[in-house]
């Protein structure tokens, strides 16, 4: 098991390597977008990792407290997709006794219960998401009926977020542990890298965040597009023409306010599971 200051770090060092890649479409240290800059990011990470980190916590009060000190800090929703993913991956990190990550964050998430809801459908309200709207069965905005995890389960169709808490967090572990695999092995630093494993998620799915907002039509086209540009990168190796090919697209995305935000949540995710395999003292780190 890793310990809260451990855990506290891997956090703040994913969000920060999240900002460092011109991630097209999301706020970077290269562009500000949709009415945020960097800092605002850096802030909410600062303000967020003490509860994510909380030992003993239950996954619901790590999501609740994270969310509300986002807010006294930055006044907006900067984070609320990337803290519903790393709190489970926190608090499985934080779990004591045999197993590889994966295997503890199972167990984390067949515990999950009403009061995990509870507490994560207020800081959802608290967050207020772009397009949240309301659902037809276990709304956010009423009181629980079913576990966290039945409820993230009911909304896995449409959103990328509450889709790994229904399939065990499949496309952290999986496909983007691979993308990160293959950017190292070919040599790749650490920003490079990040878009690398951005361009993965965004070229497979359509961005979630985005079809809220916009509708499906949009998030098809964007997704297209994101084809589009992953094909060019793929098709060279040096970073300076990678980033120029993602900045470009990245001010398209953002003159039409197009923001890939599900995709961005991901990858801090994967790059947080990547930070707790490296500090994890359990031999069997492969996730």
């Amino acid at each position: 098991m890793a310990d809260a200051e451990q855990i506290a770090s891997a956090f703040i060092a994913a969000c920060a390597d999240e900002l460092a890649a011109p991630k097209p479409g999301n706020v970077h240290i290269y562009a500000p977008g949709h009415g945020m800059e960097a800092a605002d990011f850096i802030a909410s990470a600062k303000a967020a990792a003490p509860h994510i980190s909380a030992p003993g916590a239950r996954v619901g009060a790590r999501i609740s407290e994270a969310v509300e000190a986002t807010w006294t800090r930055v006044g907006c929703n900067t984070n609320l997709g990337i803290i519903l993913l790393c709190a489970p991956l926190a608090h499985a990190a934080s779990r004591a006794g045999e197993g590889s990550l994966d295997e503890k964050l199972a167990r984390t998430l067949e515990a999950l219960d009403f009061s995990d809801a509870d507490l994560a459908f207020r800081a959802i309200v608290r967050a207020s998401p772009a397009g949240l709207g309301a659902a037809p069965q276990h709304d956010v905005a009423a009181p629980a009926r079913v576990s966290l995890r039945e409820a993230m389960a009911l909304a896995a169709d449409r959103d990328l977020v509450a889709r790994q808490y229904a399939n065990g967090f499949s496309e952290i572990f999986g496909m983007g542990r691979e993308a990160i695999r293959r950017a190292r092995e070919r040599g790749h630093d650490r920003e490079t890298t990040t878009l690398l494993l951005f361009m993965t998620y965004a070229r497979h799915f359509p961005d979630t965040h985005i079809q809220r907002k916009f509708g499906e039509k949009v998030a098809r086209e964007t997704l297209t597009r994101f084809q589009e540009a992953a094909s060019l990168i793929d098709a060279v190796d040096d970073r300076d023409s990678m980033f120029r090919i993602a900045l470009e697209l990245d001010r398209s995305l953002k003159k039409s306010g197009y923001n890939p935000g599900a995709c961005a949540d991901l990858t801090v995710a994967a790059l947080f599971v990547d930070y707790l395999l490296a500090i994890l003292p359990n031999v069997h780190k492969n996730g």
